[in-house]
This record gives structure tokens, sequence and C-alpha cells, in this order.
């Protein structure tokens, strides 16, 4: 198999369509790491993604009729701008089906490379099941995103170039992992030329579909999958693209959130360009190997696989970056509620910059403070600040992890209500569209009061909610049986002490 996909490689059609794209160094960052890192550019791309190699590639194989009849794709992302380009280039109708939650700016995209989009559904299964009942209607060929040897091969020039562009040394290859098409294509031709350069697969941890397979023998699906990465947001490893690679891939890391956003910036530094967040998973994953491995000296390669992001997300991104690289420490600190505390508060931190003070009257003795203070990377200096302010009789609650923290309490202002009352806080993931929150609300007991609402949009398909409740003695054990019936993901918050210090 290993050899058929190396042929199928060296014999792909892409450079009608995309063109191939430079290796870029990154010294600001190579410096830092103490490696030489190297960024393979698939964001410079006419579809500004690594998408349209293989979906000109499957398009290129097919048939005379085939072409008369159209092609159609399931996409919300860079699949969809790829195939509608790949069509418009081969003068091939082309629709492509979408789920009505995509943001408008990937919905003129694809139209403004000659598509015709259909918005259906609030998920990408029901965009896919209407895209099946088009084909079974009108006879189209489906042009699948990753599971497909004609599309693995498309993407397998990646490393084809890869290998072509830098003849030396090169120790490592991080390669980005939705549904596994890209990197079945690196890692096929690169382990059959190369086979001493390693292959490291990339992965959100909320979609770490690959790692899971890996570790089971097997594909497996996710019962959920996180969709701040939405390029690799993806519950089951291709078929195809397993059979490829799972024995060729050396290893899988997987980054949170905050690891991707300082990524984004590690690029922008270097090379100017803004990368999507499931864009700059290669390199976050290229970084956390160097701080686990205390790898130096040696030649790492990562791919930036696109730059399709959406710029309302930006603010989100830059947000989060300072914690991705460790430099800002979240905290939740007691100090009494009298003049001069703060003064005195501010003594012990020192000369670190503080880059965020919340605080609201609440209690007479004491006052909970919400509190940004920069620090060094590698966590020491942060565990220094937090011993520090303990020796000083501060109680401190560390919160730089704490997602509740950092999606909503940090925004929040009003203080906690006059009164005590029961209240069960959960955090929600939305999904962009209208009549999202109805459809929430529907669900809920009419008796059940909401005591507290927070909403957070990130220019993404899907915005953050917060929401505290006030549920009936009879209905406590049920709850969460209507949230399963809404179908959006959840986390129970009540217990969070970023909550319970804040707003409880």
């Amino acid at each position: 198999m290993l050899e058929d996909t190396v042929k199928k490689i060296l014999q792909a059609r892409v450079y009608e369509a995309a063109r191939e794209t430079p290796i870029t160094p990154a010294p600001f960052l190579s410096r830092r790491l103490n490696n030489q890192v190297l960024i393979k550019r698939e964001d410079l791309q006419p579809v500004f993604s690594f998408k349209i190699r293989g979906a000109y590639n499957r398009m290129a194989q097919l048939s005379d009729a085939q072409k008369a009849k159209g092609v159609i794709a399931a996409s919300a992302g860079n699949h969809a701008q790829g195939l509608a380009l790949a069509a418009k280039l081969m003068g091939v109708k082309a629709v492509i089906v979408m789920p009505r939650i995509t943001p408008e700016i990937k919905v003129q995209a694809v139209r403004a490379r000659g598509a015709r989009v259909v918005l259906r559904g609030d998920a990408f299964s029901e965009a896919l099941a209407h895209a099946r009942e088009l084909i079974e209607e009108h006879g189209y060929t489906y042009v699948p995103p990753f599971d497909d040897l004609d599309v693995i091969a498309g993407q397998g020039t990646v490393g084809m170039e890869i290998l072509r562009q830098h003849a030396g040394r090169l120790d490592a290859i991080f390669v980005p992992v939705g549904g596994g098409g890209l990197i079945a294509g690196v890692a096929a031709y690169v382990k059959y030329l190369r086979p001493e350069i390693k292959v490291i697969g990339v992965e959100a941890e909320d979609s770490a579909c690959l790692k899971a397979a890996l570790e089971a023998g097997k594909r497996v699906t996710l019962k959920e999958v996180g969709v701040f990465a939405e390029g690799v947001a993806v519950a089951q490893i291709g078929e195809a693209p397993f059979a490829i690679m799972r024995d060729l891939v050396d290893e899988v890391i997987t980054v949170n959130t905050d690891e991707m956003c300082a990524a984004v910036k590690d690029i922008f530094e270097d090379t100017r360009a803004v990368a999507e967040t499931s864009g700059a998973l290669s390199l976050a994953g290229l970084k956390k190997y160097v701080q686990q491995r205390g790898v130096e000296g040696q030649t790492l390669l990562c791919i930036n696989s696109g730059a399709n992001t959406n710029f309302d997300r930006l603010q989100h991104i830059a947000e989060r970056t300072e914690l991705g690289e460790q430099r800002e420490a979240i905290l939740a600190v007691t100090i009494p509620e009298r003049p001069g505390s703060f003064k005195r508060f501010c003594k012990i931190i020192g000369r670190r910059m503080v880059t965020e003070f919340n605080y609201r009257y609440a209690d007479p003795d004491q006052a909970h403070i919400f509190v940004g203070v920069q620090v060094k990377p590698g966590g020491e200096d942060r565990e220094e600040v937090i011993r520090k302010l303990r020796e000083a009789d501060y109680p401190v609650e560390d919160l730089t992890d704490n997602e509740l923290a950092k999606l909503h309490i940090r925004h929040l202002g009003g203080g906690r209500p006059r009164q005590r009352f029961d209240e069960q806080v959960y955090r929600f993931e939305f999904p962009e569209r209208p009549g999202a929150l109805m459809n929430f609300l529907t669900h809920l007991p009419a008796d059940w009061n909401i005591s507290l609402f927070h909403y957070r949009n990130h220019g993404a398909a899907y915005g953050r909610v917060l929401v505290g409740m006030q549920i009936p003695d009879g209905d406590r054990g049920h709850v969460e049986e209507h949230f399963d019936e809404i179908g959006y993901r959840y986390w129970k918050e009540s217990d969070n002490v970023a909550y319970r210090l804040f707003m409880a």
C-alpha cells in the first residue's frame, strides 16, 4: 500500500490549481526554542489552505460523464473553498451543502468561487445527509474532504515538496490532524524516502480522533468534538487515511486552546501571516514537543495548513495568547476589605505587571479580587507569585487553567446577588444561528428561572454561554436529561471555584 500511495502522489495533478508553497524559516522562534524551526506555508495557496490539492486531484480523476453532472460536498470550511475553485477551473458545476451556522464570510467565499451554496441543518451531519439526498436526485459525484485515496495523494504533494525543498537534516515534521488526509499523504511519502524523519501528528485535545484510534488499535468515534479549531473538528479518523498511516506516524501530540492561540501569534511574529487556529495547530505541537523532550539543535518543520480565519476571532485569540505562552497567571486572591489592602497586595507582586484587576464590593470584611499577573514562561514564576502571596497570608486560587474563569468570569460585572438562593450553573456551546437561544429556552420547564446569563461570540460557528438557573427541588435529578434533548455541549460549573468566589 505504501508504494502504491507514493506512486499516486508522484502522479497527482495539483499544480494546475495549487502552487508550490515555500518553506519559511522562523528565526525568532528558533532562537527561543534553541532549534531550527521551519514553516511550510500552505496558507499561501489560492484558497489559503492545502485543501485545493486534494480536491483538484480528485476531480482530475473524474470521467467526462461525471463532470457533466457536477460535483457536491458537505463542508463548512476549507474543503468547500478548495472544491469550489477546482470545479471553477475545470468548468464543472459544484454544489456545496453547508450548515446554517456557517459564518457568512465562508459562505460568501465559496459563492465567490462559483459554487452554489445550499444551507441546511445546524450540524455537519445534517448537511451531509442533505448532500446524499441531492446525489440521489441529480447524480452528482461526492468529493470527500479526506477519506479518499486521490484526495490523500493530492495532499501528499505537501510532503513531496518538503523533501525536495529541504534536502538537508530534518528531524521531525509536525502535521495537523483532522480527518487524516494530510498526514496520511505526508507520512507515506516521507517515510518511503526518508524513514529516519519523524512524522508527528498534532490534534486539538478535544478532537483527538487519531490518538484515540491508535490507542484502541482501530477507528473510534468520539462522543463529543470541540469546535475552537473547527478545521480539524472531526469525530472519527478517515478509514483510508488510517489504513495508510497507522504504522507510519511516530506519535501524536494534543494541544489546548491557549497553546493554539500562542502559536497563531508566533507565526505572525515570524512571518506576518495570520494563521487560523487549525493552521497553527502543528506549531503548537512542535513547541510542546520541544518543551516536553528538552530537544536542542534539531531541525523541526511544521505545516501551516491554512489562514481562513474570521477577523472577529482575533480578539479572542489575542486574549488567550499570553496564557498559551504561560506569560500570564490568572489568580483569585482574597484580601482584607480595608484601605491600603490593594497597595500592600501590589507591593508583594513586586515589579511584575498587573494585566487585569477586577473587583466589586461584596462583603465588609473580605474582598475577592480577580487579577492577571505577567509572569515568565515555564510555570516556576507563577508558582513563585502564588507562594509569596500565601506567605503573606492571602488565600489564593490559581485560575490560569480554568475555562469558566477565562471565558466568562473575567468579563462579567455587577457583583453578587443581595441574598442567598439556590442556583445551578452550566456552561454551554450554542450554535451561532437565529433561534438558538429560543430553542434552548423552549426545552427548559416553564418554572425554571434564569438567574444568570453571559454570552460571548468568538467569530466562530459556536458561541459560549454561561447560564444560571433556579431549579425546583423535584426537577434537580433530571436537569441534564433536558440538556441532552437540546443537543448542545455543556459542562456543569456550580462547584467551579471561580464561580463560587466571584458570582455565588
